[in-house]
C-alpha cells in the first residue's frame, strides 16, 4: 500500500491527544478520544492487510501474526524490563509486586483484563499503575488473533461480499452492546474487547467501502472527520460514559479522514506531522510511565518537560528498537526464528520472579531497604492489619473474593437488642468502624453493613464494575433490609467522595421510614495523592515533626465535598459531621491537616484510610463531642 501521510498525520493528532490530556486534564479534558482514533486507524490498516492478501491469493495467518508481533513486542518489552530495574531501586516490596504483575499482563496482552478487575478496596490509584495505558495494546492484539480467523473462516463459507455484509452486522452489534453497557456499566466496557471492536471494525469498513470517483466530497468529508476529532477532545471528559453514542463522534472523524484520502492536506501532511506520527507507538509507550513518575513525585507541574521528555524518548525507542528489521516467518515450525517472542521472555521471566517473591523482599535490595522504602512498606503491610479493625468479616467484596459468597458474619446485621448504631458505606465507613465501637464499648448493639468502594444507594450502582459491583448492590440491598429489620436508633453513612451524587434526601426519608432517628452523614477525610506516607517521605516532611502538614498532595476534593454537604445537609434531614472541620485548618492560604498523631503514628495507611489508632481518636475527637448523648 501507498504511504498514507494522511493516516500518519492522524496518528499524530491521535497520540498527542491523548499525552497532553494524561499530563494536564484542564488542557484537552476529552483528549483520550485519540486511543479511539487509534482503534480505527488499526482496523483500516488490517483490513487491507488480510482483504489484500486474500483477494491476492497470498495472506497468510502466521506471516500476519509475525509482522504485528516484529511492530508492537520489541519496543514495549524493552519499555517493561526498563521499568523492572527502576523499580528494583525505587519500589516497596508492594508496590514492585503490583508492577510485575502489570508487566506480566502488558507482556502476554491480558493487561485489559486485569486492569478491569483492579478497581476497589484498597487498589492502587491508576497515576500510581505504571502500565495502565498498555490495556489498549492489549485490545488491540486480541483483536489481532480474533479477526484474522474469523476472516478465513467466514471466507470458506461466504463470498467476499458477504464477508463484507458480515462485518456490518458486527460492527452494528458491537455497537449496540457498548452503549448498553456505557448505560448500565461503563468500566467494563472501557477495556473489555466486545465493546471496543466496533471501532476497529469501523476502520475495516473504511478499506472496505472507499470512495470512487467522488473527489469533489474528498476535501469536505475530510474537514468533517477533522472538526469531529478536535470538538470531541474538547466537549468530552472523563465524566462521560464510555465507550458508547459519544464515541461516534471521534470514530467518524477518524473514519471520514482516512475515507477521504486527502493524502496531501498540510494540516496532515507536514514534517511535525509526519515525524510525530512515525514515532507515535513509542511516544504512547513512554508517556504514561512519566506522568506516573511526575505524579508519584509530586512533579505534576513540570508537565511541559513531561511532554518533550515523551517525545525525545519516543523519537529514541523508535529509531534504536522500532526500525530495526527482524525475520518474519510463514509457518508454525519456524516460530523459533522470530526474535521478538524472545525479548519478550527477558522482559517476562523476571516480573514473574518479582510476581512470585512478594516483590522481591529481600534486605540486599535498595527498594526493600532504604529507610525511606522501609517506611512505605511497613503501612503497605499495615493494611493486611485492619481486618478486624475495619471489620472487613462485614464486608461484601471481601466475604465474595474469600469465601465466594455474598454472605457475612451474622453478627453484622443480626438483632441483638433495642436501638444501636448501624454503620452503612465503603471501606471509608469501615475507617470509622473501630473508633465508633471504642466509643459505644459495648453499651449499646452496633451493626455494620460495607462493601469496597460502595456508595450507599437505594438502587444499583453505576459506578463498580465486576465482582465489585456484585458484591456492591447486594450490601445496598442488605444494608437496607437489615436497618429495616433491625430499626436501629441512629444509622452513621460515610463513603470516600463524589457525595454530591448520592441521593441523600430520598436515603434519609427511606431511613426515617424505617424507624430510625438518626441519621448521621460522616464528611469526607483528608486524602493525599498519591498517598500520605509518601508525602511524608518527602524531605520537607521526612524528618519534621509537624502533626499538621501541607502539600500539594494534599487533594482539594474533600474539601469541596464537605461544603456541598454542609449546604444541603438542613435541608436533606440528616445530621452532618465534617472530619476536615477538625483534622484539619487554613494557615496563609493553605489546607494544613493532621498527618501525625501525638504517639507518631500516621492519621492514613494510605491515601485516606485511617490507620487504627487514627481511627479512635477521630472518632473520639470529631463524633463523640456531637453525637455524645446519642451515642
Amino acid at each position: 500500500m501507498k504511504f498514507r501521510h494522511d493516516i500518519n498525520g492522524l496518528r499524530a493528532i491521535a497520540v498527542m491527544a491523548v499525552v497532553l490530556f494524561h499530563f494536564k486534564p484542564s488542557m484537552l479534558p476529552g483528549g483520550f478520544v485519540g486511543v479511539d482514533v487509534f482503534f480505527v486507524i488499526s482496523g483500516f490498516l488490517m483490513t487491507s492487510i488480510i482483504f489484500g492478501g486474500i483477494e491476492k491469493g497470498s495472506f497468510n495467518i502466521i506471516k500476519f501474526y509475525c509482522a504485528r508481533a516484529n511492530r508492537i513486542i520489541p519496543a514495549l518489552s524493552i519499555l517493561c524490563l526498563f521499568l523492572l530495574i527502576y523499580g528494583w531501586f525505587n519500589l516497596t516490596p508492594n508496590d514492585y509486586k503490583t508492577l510485575g504483575r502489570h508487566v506480566a499482563g502488558s507482556i502476554s496482552f491480558i493487561s485489559n483484563m486485569i486492569y478491569m478487575g483492579e478497581t476497589g478496596y484498597f487498589d492502587t490509584s491508576a497515576h500510581e499503575k505504571w502500565l495502565l495505558h498498555t490495556w489498549s495494546l492489549s485490545v488491540e492484539w486480541q483483536f489481532y488473533i480474533i479477526y484474522p480467523i474469523m476472516i478465513v473462516c467466514l471466507g470458506k463459507k461466504l463470498s467476499i461480499e458477504k464477508i463484507k455484509i458480515s462485518l456490518i452486522l458486527m460492527f452494528t452489534l458491537s455497537l449496540a452492546i457498548a452503549i448498553y453497557a456505557s448505560l448500565a456499566n461503563s468500566a467494563v466496557g472501557y477495556y473489555f474487547i466486545p465493546m471496543r471492536a466496533w471501532e476497529m471494525i469501523a476502520g475495516g469498513l473504511a478499506y472496505l467501502y472507499p470512495l470512487k470517483n467522488r473527489d469533489s466530497i474528498r476535501a469536505p468529508l475530510y474537514y468533517v472527520g477533522l472538526a469531529s476529532i478536535i470538538i470531541s477532545c474538547f466537549i468530552f471528559s472523563e465524566e462521560t460514559a464510555w465507550p458508547g453514542y459519544y464515541t461516534l463522534l471521534p470514530t467518524l472523524g477518524a473514519y471520514l479522514i482516512i475515507l477521504a484520502g486527502c493524502n496531501d492536506n498540510k494540516v496532515t501532511s507536514n514534517k511535525i506531522s509526519f515525524y510525530i506520527g512515525k514515532w507515535s507507538y513509542s511516544i504512547y509507550l513512554w508517556h504514561w510511565p512519566i506522568v506516573v513518575y511526575l505524579y508519584i513525585n509530586q512533579l505534576s507541574y513540570y508537565f511541559v518537560y513531561g511532554i518533550l521528555a515523551s517525545i525525545v524518548l519516543g523519537a529514541i525507542s523508535y529509531i534504536t528498537i522500532e526500525k530495526r528489521e527482524f525475520i518474519s516467518v510463514d509457518s508454525v515450525s519456524k516460530l523459533w526464528k522470530i526474535k521478538p517472542i524472545y525479548i519478550a521472555l527477558v522482559a517476562l521471566f523476571p516480573s514473574l520472579f518479582v510476581l512470585n517473591s512478594s516483590g522481591a523482599d529481600y534486605k540486599f535490595r535498595y527498594g526493600a531497604s532504604s529507610e525511606t522504602q522501609a517506611f512505605l512498606n511497613e503501612y503497605a503491610v499495615k493494611h493486611y492489619y485492619l481486618k478486624e479493625a475495619y471489620w472487613l468479616k462485614c464486608n461484601s467484596y471481601e466475604s465474595l473474593t474469600v469465601k465466594k459468597s455474598l454472605e457475612v458474619s451474622p453478627e453484622c446485621i443480626t438483632k441483638s437488642g433495642d436501638g444501636g448504631v448501624f454503620l452503612w458505606g465503603d471501606s471509608h465507613a469501615e475507617a470509622w468502624s473501630l473508633g465508633i465501637r471504642t466509643l459505644l464499648n459495648g453499651r449499646v448493639p452496633f451493626y455494620q453493613k460495607t462493601s469496597a468502594g460502595c456508595y450507599p444507594s437505594l438502587s444499583d450502582s453505576t459506578i463498580q464494575t465486576g465482582d465489585f459491583k456484585v458484591a456492591c448492590d447486594s450490601s445496598n440491598k442488605v444494608a437496607l433490609l437489615s436497618i429495616e429489620k433491625i430499626k436501629p436508633t441512629t444509622v452513621i453513612i460515610a463513603q470516600h467522595d463524589n457525595h454530591e451524587l448520592t441521593n441523600w434526601k430520598e436515603i434519609v426519608l427511606t431511613l426515617k421510614g424505617f424507624g430510625v432517628k438518626n441519621v448521621v452523614v460522616m464528611g469526607p477525610l483528608p486524602q493525599w495523592d498519591p498517598s500520605l506516607p509518601k508525602v511524608i517521605i518527602k524531605s520537607t516532611h521526612w524528618k519534621g515533626k509537624d502533626q499538621y502538614v501541607t502539600d500539594e498532595g494534599l487533594s482539594e476534593r474533600p474539601f469541596k465535598s464537605d461544603l456541598y454537604m454542609k449546604s444541603i445537609a438542613n435541608d436533606a434531614g440528616f445530621i452532618y459531621i465534617s472530619a476536615t472541620d477538625k483534622l484539619c485548618h487554613k494557615e496563609a492560604g493553605y489546607n494544613h491537616c493532621l498527618a501525625r498523631l501525638s504517639s507518631g503514628e500516621l492519621t492514613a495507611v494510605d491515601y485516606g484510610h485511617l490507620t487504627q489508632e487514627a481511627s479512635v481518636y477521630a472518632a473520639e475527637e470529631i463524633i463523640k463531642p456531637k453525637l455524645g448523648t446519642i451515642l
